[in-house]
């Protein structure tokens, strides 16, 4: 591993300054991808900047009903909050979905959001990628590619966003709170994140020394259904091969409200606008739910190897809105 200097911030604004001061730095919260990309060779950090103590480790419920994660609060914290559990089930379940117990216990919310493809040829210095050296080609597309993109992929790059908890948040319509150099923004979840396009090396839209400080869910009353499903290769421990988050408000017989998502389709959390458009006032039957998600899964693209995909998210969203329908009177 590249020896790399050590800063210990104590305040927000000690931690952007440190990361503006120091070229090449990084931030680091739980280490749970990061250091395991030092390892690889694949970050060579000449500066960490330790955030994980400041005081960002706290759910909030703020005046207009909306609740505020700090972006240091642990996995495991934030996946038992009551507040979480109650109102914002598909939260709860996706996080508990997403790794053992023991790298929850020290993942953060900020981690999350900011974890890297587990793509191998990314994970492999040895073999070309352009997410970790623009212009050196994409080993992926004519190698094994089993678990990579079918939507919004381009020529350069078929990497997918690894993480539970931000398909979780995309579907609950969460922003990601920013803290930098000129001052506080906050970002969709859903936008967070960036298609590959000619530049995949750019995960997120996160500026030039900012620092990830919350995430913020709408207000939302308890019970409102939702859930989250993830499909993997093995019961546990393992990345998806498509996952999908639903948020459905049923009232007077028709779908009011409709939040979906899907996971390892794209370099992105997948926020499924179209199925949302074609639920609204509609009945919340299995073919409306069957129409809604064609639509969505119609600009897919898969490549050789991964066209099941397409099915399994299909299956995947009809049946996790199927559950949260209330049932149909006889």
């Amino acid at each position: 591993m590249k020896p790399f200097a050590y800063v210990c911030a104590a305040s927000v604004e000690e931690a952007a300054d440190a990361y503006a001061s120091h070229p090449g730095a990084r931030y680091l919260g739980g280490g749970t991808n990061l250091v395991d990309l030092m390892k690889l060779g694949v970050e060579q950090p000449a500066t960490l900047v330790d955030v994980s103590r400041l005081p960002l480790d706290t759910v909030e419920e703020l005046s207009d009903g909306s609740v505020r994660i700090g972006a240091t609060v642990r996995n495991s914290d934030l996946a038992a909050h009551p507040v979480v559990r109650d109102r914002y089930p598909v939260l709860s379940q996706a996080v508990l979905a997403g790794a053992s117990g023991q790298l929850r216990n020290a993942a953060t919310t900020g981690g999350n959001l900011l974890q890297r493809t587990r793509c191998p040829y990314f994970q492999d210095v040895s073999k070309p990628c352009n997410k970790r050296e623009p212009g050196s080609g994409c080993a992926a597309r004519d190698g094994v590619h089993r678990d990579h993109a079918v939507l919004g992929h381009s020529a350069e790059c078929i990497a997918t966003n690894p993480s539970d908890m931000a398909v979780a948040l995309a579907a609950l319509d969460a922003r990601v709170e920013l803290h930098g150099s000129e001052g506080e923004r906050s970002i969709p979840v859903a936008e967070f994140h960036r298609l590959p396009g000619d530049h995949p090396e750019r995960d997120t839209e996160i500026g030039p020394g900012e620092l990830i400080t919350g995430v913020v869910l709408p207000a939302a009353p308890a019970g409102l259904p939702s859930a989250y499903r993830k499909a993997r290769d093995r019961a546990s421990y393992a990345f998806a091969l498509a996952s999908v988050a639903a948020v459905l408000d049923v009232a007077d017989g028709v779908v009011q409200h409709a939040g979906i998502a899907f996971g390892a389709l794209a370099h992105r959390p997948w926020r499924a606008r179209l199925a949302e458009q074609a639920l609204l006032g509609a009945a919340p039957t299995t073919a409306a739910f069957e129409h809604a998600v064609d639509l969505e899964l119609a600009a897919a693209q898969p490549l050789r190897d991964n066209a099941y995909k397409v099915t399994l998210a299909r299956n995947l969203a009809v049946d996790v809105l199927g559950g949260l329908a209330p049932p149909t009177r006889t």
